[in-house]
């Protein structure tokens, strides 16, 4: 399976990151978590000018995954990206694992290794602003990502994952295809 620049997709909570860290564990892709480059300490956000330039930097390599959505800029991934994998689980699925990371991360403390230094996730204003995001992805942000995705170019390959079973079974066969860290 020849996969060199990979755009993992989904709404918050469905593993993309976890599975970008698997992919580029298999492969030895590059991984790019956009989360840790658009928030700066404290989550300030990056400026959009420059969100974009970078944007446009990661895709100029000849090898990545991408681990995220951030559809202001997902179209200049979308246009280059020869593999886009999009996380479509439940709702009910992703709203619980994004509840339970955020509980772990402000009552065991523990840190994301996909978000930047300095910007903990606690049950505050802009969490509960997340929070409310991520219950209407289904119903604001979910079309257009189809959208976005319905208009990839032709020869770009799409594996859209509606279940944790789907994951499973591409988590396999990449690493069938990859072949095994170490051998």
């Amino acid at each position: 399976m020849n996969m060199r620049k990979v755009a993992v997709i989904g709404p918050p909570g469905t593993g993309k990151s976890t599975l970008s860290r698997e992919l580029a564990r298999v492969t030895g892709l590059p991984l790019i978590h956009l989360d840790s480059r658009f928030w700066k300490q404290g989550w300030v956000m990056t400026p959009r000018d420059e969100w974009e330039r970078d944007q446009r930097r990661m895709i100029e390599d000849n090898a990545w995954i991408i681990d995220g959505n951030y559809g202001s800029t997902l179209d200049i991934r979308l246009e280059v990206a020869d593999t886009v994998i999009l996380l479509d689980l439940p709702r009910r699925l992703y709203i619980w694992r994004v509840v339970t990371r955020m509980l772990r991360s402000f009552l065991l403390r523990q840190k994301r290794d996909d978000m930047p230094p300095g910007c903990p996730e606690r049950p505050d204003q802009n969490w509960f602003r997340f929070l409310r995001y991520v219950c209407d992805f289904q119903r604001d942000a979910r079309p257009g990502l189809l959208g976005q995705v319905a208009d990839l170019p032709p020869d770009t390959r799409l594996f859209w994952l509606r279940g944790s079973e789907d994951v499973r079974a591409l988590s396999r066969e990449i690493e069938e295809a990859w072949g095994r860290e170490g051998d």
